[in-house]
């Protein structure tokens, strides 16, 4: 369920951003030497690295809370 959530977060970011890059292609054209502003593998390789790393920044905390005790959890507050 986290990891569904946090997917979707993810997802929706980046397609804000894929978009708003397809925006500013003339800015890109400056910033980016030898790399085409709408080449598709560089767009494909930051979406790929972006749900990779946002995926497993959702699993860390998901796995380690996951391994909590509920009763012992509870007890604390």
């Amino acid at each position: 369920m986290v990891l569904w959530k946090g997917f979707r977060l993810i997802s929706a970011g980046t397609v804000i951003g894929v978009w708003a890059s397809l925006g500013l292609t003339r800015f890109l054209a400056d910033q980016i030497p030898g790399v085409s502003t709408t080449d598709p593998w560089t767009f494909s390789a930051v979406v790929i690295l972006f749900l990779a790393v946002g995926l497993l920044a959702s699993y860390l905390p998901a796995r380690r809370a996951a391994q909590v005790d509920p009763l012992a959890a509870l007890h604390y507050e």
